[in-house]
This record gives C-alpha cells, sequence and structure tokens, in this order.
C-alpha cells in the first residue's frame, strides 16, 4: 500500500529549478514531520532536508543550504521541496520521508518511519 506519493522529478540544466512534492493521501502521517533523503548512482542514501508539523522548525544539508526549501502544506498533507541553482551532483533519486518526532539535525534512515517510493532527479552540465 503506498502511503507517501512523490511527483515533481525530471531533468533540468545546471543552473535551473524544480519543485518535488510528496503527499500523504491517506492522512496516515498527518502529525509527523516530513523530510527528503537523496541517492546518487553509486553513492550512500544521504538527508537533505526536513520540516516539523508545525511548520516552524526546518533543518537542511550543508550541501543544498541556501538553494533548497523545503515547505508543507498540511492541509493538503503534502510536503514540497524547491529546488534552485541546481548542479549536477544533485542528480539523484529524491525520497520523501517521515519522521514521528522532530529532530533539529541531520536524519539518519534508520529513524525514519516510511519512505516514498522515489522520484528522479537528472541535472545535466
Amino acid at each position: 500500500q503506498v502511503q507517501l506519493v512523490e511527483s515533481g522529478g525530471g531533468l533540468v540544466q545546471a543552473g535551473g529549478s524544480l519543485r518535488l512534492s510528496c503527499a500523504d493521501p491517506g492522512r496516515t502521517f498527518s502529525s509527523y514531520a516530513m523530510g527528503w533523503f537523496r541517492q546518487a548512482p553509486g553513492k550512500e542514501r544521504e538527508f537533505v532536508a526536513a520540516i516539523s508539523w508545525s511548520v516552524i522548525s526546518t533543518y537542511y544539508a550543508d550541501s543544498v543550504k541556501g538553494r533548497f526549501t523545503i515547505s508543507r502544506d498540511n492541509a493538503k498533507n503534502t510536503v514540497y521541496l524547491q529546488m534552485n541553482s541546481l548542479k549536477p551532483e544533485d542528480t539523484a533519486v529524491y525520497y520523501c520521508v517521515v519522521r514521528k518526532y522532530w529532530y533539529g539535525g541531520s536524519w539518519s534512515g534508520n529513524a525514519v518511519h516510511a519512505w516514498g517510493q522515489g522520484t528522479l532527479v537528472t541535472v545535466s552540465s
């Protein structure tokens, strides 16, 4: 049963922008913190960004700080990742995740409660 539905990936040139979306249509995780991980070809999965349920708190990996913005619409049970000034090294499969309790640091994949199916982002040079 799919609980997190991602969309918005695609091919973009370096310097361009994309916005990823992740919906929780069943409202299964309506009070959870949400975030994004990514996994580039041949590399380990890494944390990207997270946002608390209250929307008050956010946290970003250093590699995306200042370029990516995470947001959420609790009425729609949807989290977004606005990615600007994209670089070829941002190429990866991006995964939406949820975590029951907010943590204001880099999340471990082991602390995540659910994963989306992933959406591919390819940045050409």
